[in-house]
């Protein structure tokens, strides 16, 4: 048994067990939120939004044409490659209700990328934004999909926003690359012919997979980690749980940049408020930085998920500190580093503080987060959260004490079983008492808080000592002329490797040498970049994750 020193710093009213056993299914928790939210707004997206009762009528419409029309059986594989949307949950929980798994796709992946999860994933049915059409018309005939739904935009935004989003999207801004997909069909008309079909209720335990959630992309094919009813179930009662009273039912609003493809904004966004009969105010392109910012000016948001490099972009907005953030209560933020900087200044603009999260596609996902009570930034993932265990490893997986650096492991009911159709993979990952290596550096302090030093591959050896990318982004980024670092490690005949870093300036008249002053006045000497490289912007994933092997590769 682990002994779990955090559960001293819990906060009043968070209890040491949540009921991770009270539902069977994410349908089960589905079913009683539209039931009981009926008519609340639970999406919305571009001035438009579908109530609890619409999200309802309109996944199931969905649900019986992929039983009755479709004919696909339980446990079958559908997909989704879409962007943040009102489509999304319609299709995603219509997916679910049906009894069948969903495979999320990211819609920038490339034809070879696609390709491997379709095959891999054996998804029978694919949603898909006619965006990204021309990709898949490229590799449809290699895979076993045999129905392909398509829609546009804007097509449940209602009149006149449905035709002159997809003009816009289409026609002005030349968006949708030519395709043809012969027998392909429309999402409007399978919710017109599912709406004359009988839904068959279909009886899901915890063991029964929901999601087919693929991850590793970056590091070559990615995998799909299997995520249960059970999972996901268990993921979203501890984190109802740790947020005890700092949400009240049916009145809030949580603003959802990140992609709901992605496991981060689907549980803790999607999922969570759902939940609670909150509302998700669905952002299409974060990375359209104005609109993001006058979308947030009095939408009277109460929540906002994010990485670090979203919320530095909105932060270096002009106009964002007049958005209206009065009823701004809680700020999260989680996949990559939350940089000292960057919360300071978040908490000194809005008011509140940005507190660190931390989880993987493999624990559906939070393992960790702070206990929101807190008022500072404090440089923690936090506190493992309620059924969750955390222990810091050896090369050898054996716990180490308290305050040395090994590769964190974790354990609970958020944790997947395996990767799918991957024994030799599964079996290098959980250690022989079920802990999951995560592949991140991290150290425990005596109170249970943890700290990530950093990613197990990304550790630069400079003369055999450990130098952590994440330090000296942090450092560089304090800089007031520096907008974003990302640091590598490069070959180097003498050290083995040494560090290489990559700025994007905040202000033009930045040099190599105030850089490397202030490295040297705040790091080690073997710390120190031995190459500055300026950049227009950092290389990063759809997500907003620094891809340092592109760094790498400059």
């Amino acid at each position: 048994m682990v002994d779990k020193i955090w559960l001293d710093q819990y906060p009043k009213g968070v209890p040491a067990e949540a009921d991770v056993t009270a539902y069977d299914s994410i349908k089960q928790i589905f079913e009683e939120s539209v039931g009981k939210y009926r008519d609340l707004p639970a999406f919305s997206n571009m001035g438009a939004s579908i109530s609890y009762a619409e999200l309802d009528q309109q996944s199931r419409y969905f649900a019986a044409y992929l039983q009755k029309v479709l004919g696909l059986q339980k446990g079958d594989k559908v997909a989704i490659m879409a962007p943040n949307c009102l489509q999304y949950p319609v299709v995603l929980f219509g997916i679910l209700r049906a009894g069948l798994t969903v495979v999320n796709v990211n819609p920038l992946y490339t034809a070879r990328e696609l390709e491997h999860q379709l095959k891999d994933s054996g998804a029978r049915a694919i949603v898909i934004v006619e965006n990204f059409c021309n990709t898949l018309q490229k590799v449809l005939d290699k895979t076993e999909v045999r129905t392909v739904i398509t829609t546009r935009l804007g097509d449940m935004l209602g009149f006149p926003k449905r035709p002159l989003v997809n003009f816009v999207v289409k026609r002005i801004k030349k968006m949708v690359p030519d395709w043809d997909i012969p027998g392909a069909v429309t999402l409007d008309k399978t919710l017109n012919e599912g709406k004359w079909q009988t839904l068959d209720d279909v009886s899901l335990t915890r063991e029964d997979i929901a999601l087919l959630q693929y991850t590793g992309g970056t590091t070559g094919l990615a995998k799909g980690a299997v995520l249960t009813h059970g999972n996901m179930v268990a993921n979203m009662q501890q984190a109802t749980a740790w947020l005890g009273d700092e949400v009240v039912e049916a009145d809030e609003k949580i603003v959802t940049a990140l992609p709901l493809y992605h496991i981060f904004s689907l549980t803790a966004n999607c999922l969570v408020f759902l939940r609670l009969g909150g509302e998700n105010l669905l952002i299409t392109n974060p990375r359209d930085i104005p609109t993001f910012v006058k979308t947030l000016k009095n939408s009277g948001f109460t929540a906002i998920t994010g990485v670090n490099t979203l919320f530095n972009a909105l932060l270096n907005a002009p106009g964002f500190e007049d958005v209206d953030f009065s009823r701004l209560k809680l700020t999260l933020g989680g996949g990559m580093a939350v940089q000292r900087s960057v919360a300071e200044r978040w908490k000194e603009v809005t008011g509140v503080p940005l507190l660190e999260a931390y989880g993987l596609t493999e624990t559906s996902p939070a393992v960790t987060i702070n206990p929101f009570d807190q008022e500072e930034f404090s440089g923690s993932i936090g506190l493992p959260i309620p059924n969750t265990e955390v222990v810091v490893l050896d090369e050898n997986d054996k716990p180490l004490p308290i305050g040395e650096v090994g590769e964190l492991a974790v354990r609970g009911p958020q944790v997947m079983p395996e990767y799918y159709n991957r024994p030799e993979e599964t079996a290098k990952v959980f250690t022989e008492d079920g802990f999951f290596k995560t592949g991140d550096m991290a150290r425990m302090d005596d109170k249970g808080y943890v700290y990530i030093v950093d990613r197990k591959k990304d550790m630069i050896n400079v003369s055999g000592f450990n130098v952590y990318p994440n330090e000296i982004e942090e450092v560089v980024s304090a800089m007031d002329k520096v907008l974003e670092a990302g640091a590598v490690g490069i070959p180097d005949e003498k050290s083995g490797e040494v560090v290489k870093l990559v700025v994007v300036k905040k202000d033009d008249s930045l040099t190599e040498k105030e850089i490397l002053d202030y490295c040297r006045e705040n790091l080690t000497g073997y710390k120190v970049p031995k190459k500055i490289v300026f950049t227009d912007e950092l290389p990063k994933t759809n997500v907003g994750k620094i891809l340092r092997r592109e760094l790498r590769d400059d």
